[in-house]
C-alpha cells in the first residue's frame, strides 16, 4: 500500500495524549459509544435467540466472537488515529478496483448497510412491541397482550420446581393474527421522533445517558443470572459451562437451525462489522486524530501518536470488557430459561417471549423490569446505529461525487440521512414485521463482510508509516489469527445456508 497522505491541518487541539489513569478514563468514549449500539440487536436479541435454539452447545462461539474481532478493530482504529482518514477514505488506501472512485471494498460495505437497515426496522419493531406491553393503544393491542402473556406464562409453567406464582390461566387460547396497529403507531412516533433529535445534532447528552442506562441494565442482567442459580430448575451448572466450551456443534432438531443463528449472532455481537465500520468515525468525533495532529518526522509527533494510539487501546478493550460481560449474560439466560421452556423469541410476540428470561427472579415484576432494559438498549441501539450509519451514508455520496461542496456539503449530506435512515427502518417493518428475521439476516450479511475487514486490518498494519507503531510480534500473530478467525466464520456461514446438512455436524 502507498505511504498516506494525512488530511488534517495544524490547529490548536494538538496536544499530548495524558498518561494517568483518571487522565485516561477520561478521554474514552468511542467504543463506549459503539457498546451502547450493539447490546441491542446483537445481546439482547440475537445472543439470546442463539441460546434459545441452541441451548449451552455454542458458549465457544459467543466468546471467540466477542474476543477476536477486538484486534481488528484496534488496526482499523489506529489507521484513522495516525492519518485523520474516515474508514472509507481508508479503504481507498488499499490496492484494487475502484469504480466511481471509492474502493470496491467500500461499495460492498454500502451493501451491507443496506442489509443494517433492515436491522434497524427489526429494532424499531421490537422497540414498538415493547411500548406496545407497557402501553398498549388500541384494543387490539390490550388483548394481544394479554394472550401473549398467558401463553408465555403457560409454557414457562411447564418446567418443574420454578418456584414462583405464575397465575397460568386454565385454557390458553392461541395467539391473535393480528396485534393491531398499536406496534406501528409506536414505531412511527420513535422513528420521528429520533429523526428530530438527529437532525438537530443535540444528541451527545442522549449518547452519554444511554450509556449509563445500558451498562445499569447489563449490571442486572447479570446480578439476575447470577439471583438463578438459587433456583434447582433453571441454574446454570458448571456441566452446562464446560458442554458450552467443548467446541462442538448442537444436535439437530427439526426446524431450528442454531448454528446459522450462532454464527449470524457472530457478525452482529461485540464489535460488528457494522460496529468496524463505524468505530473510526467516533474516533474522529472523540478527537484522537486531531490531538495528534498533521504527520510530521519528529519526535513529538510520535511521542503523541504513541500516547493516542494507547488512550485508544484502553477505549477498545474496556468496551470488549463491557459487551462480553453482557453477551455471556444474555446468551446464558437465554440457554437457562427460554431454551429449556422450549420459547423461541419471534414474530410480534418476541419481546414478551425475551421478558421471559427474568420471571424465575423477579416474577410478577419481570415484564416490567425487562421492557424498562429492553426500551433503553433497544433505542441505544437504534439511536446510535442511526447517527453512525448518517456519517458512513453520507461520507460515501460525498466520495462517489468526487467531494462536490465541501464541508458543506458533507453535512447537508449527513443531516439529511439522520432524517432519512430512522423512517427507512420504519418502512422496511412495516413491509417485513418480523425483527427477528431482519436481525439475523444483517447479521448474515456483516458475518459474510467480516472476513474483508480482516484483510484490510493486515494491510492497516503493516502500511509504511505504521512500521514504527508495530511495538510486539504477538499483535503481529493476533492480527492474523483474527483476520483467518473471521474468514472461518464467514465461510461456515455460507457453506451452511447452501448445504443445510453442515448445519448439525458436530
Amino acid at each position: 500500500m502507498s505511504e498516506l497522505q494525512d488530511d488534517r491541518v495544524a490547529d490548536a487541539s494538538v496536544r499530548e495524549a495524558p498518561k494517568t489513569f483518571g487522565g485516561i478514563v477520561k478521554e474514552l468514549g468511542p467504543g463506549l459509544i459503539i457498546a451502547g449500539s450493539v447490546v441491542g440487536s446483537g445481546e439482547l436479541i440475537a445472543t439470546t435467540v442463539a441460546g434459545a435454539e441452541a441451548g449451552f452447545w455454542l458458549l465457544w462461539v459467543i466468546l471467540i466472537g466477542c474476543f477476536i474481532k477486538v484486534f481488528v478493530q484496534l488496526e482499523i482504529g489506529k489507521f484513522t488515529v495516525l492519518t485523520g482518514k474516515t474508514t472509507l477514505a481508508g479503504l481507498g488506501e488499499l490496492p484494487g478496483w475502484k469504480p466511481k472512485g471509492m474502493h470496491w471494498i467500500a461499495w460492498l460495505s454500502m451493501f451491507m448497510f443496506l442489509g443494517i437497515a433492515g436491522q434497524m426496522g427489526g429494532i424499531i419493531g421490537g422497540v414498538g412491541q415493547a411500548f406496545t406491553l407497557a402501553m398498549p393503544i388500541t384494543e387490539e393491542g390490550r388483548a394481544y397482550n394479554e394472550a401473549s402473556d398467558a401463553a408465555v406464562r403457560a409454557q414457562l409453567a411447564e418446567v418443574e420446581g420454578m418456584g414462583i406464582d405464575i397465575n397460568v390461566p386454565a385454557v390458553v387460547t392461541e395467539l391473535p393474527q393480528d396485534s393491531g396497529p398499536d406496534i406501528y403507531i409506536w414505531a412511527l412516533v420513535i422513528s420521528l421522533a429520533t429523526a428530530f433529535i438527529l437532525y438537530l445534532g443535540k444528541y451527545g447528552f442522549i449518547e452519554k445517558v444511554v450509556v449509563v442506562l445500558v451498562v445499569g441494565f447489563t449490571i442486572m442482567s447479570v446480578a439476575n443470572l447470577v439471583m438463578l442459580q438459587q433456583n434447582a430448575s433453571w441454574a446454570v451448572s458448571w456441566a452446562d459451562i464446560g458442554q458450552g466450551l467443548k467446541f462442538r456443534l448442537p444436535p439437530e432438531v427439526e426446524g431450528l437451525y442454531p448454528l446459522a443463528t450462532a454464527l449470524a449472532a457472530f457478525g452482529i455481537i461485540g464489535m460488528a462489522a457494522g460496529e468496524l465500520i463505524f468505530y473510526p468515525y467516533w474516533c474522529l468525533e472523540k478527537g484522537y486524530a486531531k490531538h495528534v495532529g498533521p504527520r510530521e518526522d519528529s519526535d513529538a509527533w510520535n511521542s503523541r501518536a504513541h500516547g493516542w494510539i494507547r488512550v485508544m487501546k484502553w477505549d477498545a478493550w474496556g468496551s470488549m470488557v463491557i459487551y462480553t460481560i453482557s453477551t455471556v449474560a444474555f446468551y446464558l439466560l437465554g440457554a437457562s430459561v427460554l431454551g429449556r421452556a422450549g420459547l423461541r423469541p419471534e414474530g410480534l410476540d418476541m419481546i414478551r417471549t425475551l421478558s421471559a428470561m427474568y420471571e424465575p427472579v423477579f416474577g410478577s415484576w419481570a415484564v416490567g423490569v425487562f421492557l424498562i432494559g429492553a426500551v433503553v438498549v433497544l433505542y441505544s441501539t437504534f439511536f446510535v446505529n442511526n447517527a453512525s450509519s448518517a456519517y458512513v451514508w453520507s461520507d460515501a455520496v460525498y466520495r462517489v461525487r468526487g467531494s462536490q461542496g465541501g464541508a458543506k456539503n458533507r453535512y447537508s449530506l449527513h443531516r439529511f440521512f439522520c432524517v432519512f435512515l430512522p423512517l427507512l427502518a420504519f418502512v422496511l417493518y412495516c413491509i417485513f414485521p418480523r425483527p427477528k428475521g431482519w436481525i439475523i439476516f444483517s447479521g448474515m450479511m456483516q458475518t459474510m463482510l467480516l472476513p474483508i475487514l480482516g484483510y484490510a486490518a493486515i494491510k492497516y498494519r503493516f502500511f509504511k508509516g505504521a512500521n514504527i507503531f508495530r511495538t510486539r510480534k504477538f499483535g503481529d500473530v493476533m492480527v492474523f489469527v483474527s483476520a483467518m478467525a473471521l474468514v472461518i466464520a464467514g465461510s461456515w456461514l455460507l457453506l451452511t445456508l447452501l448445504f443445510p446438512s453442515l448445519r448439525s455436524i458436530g
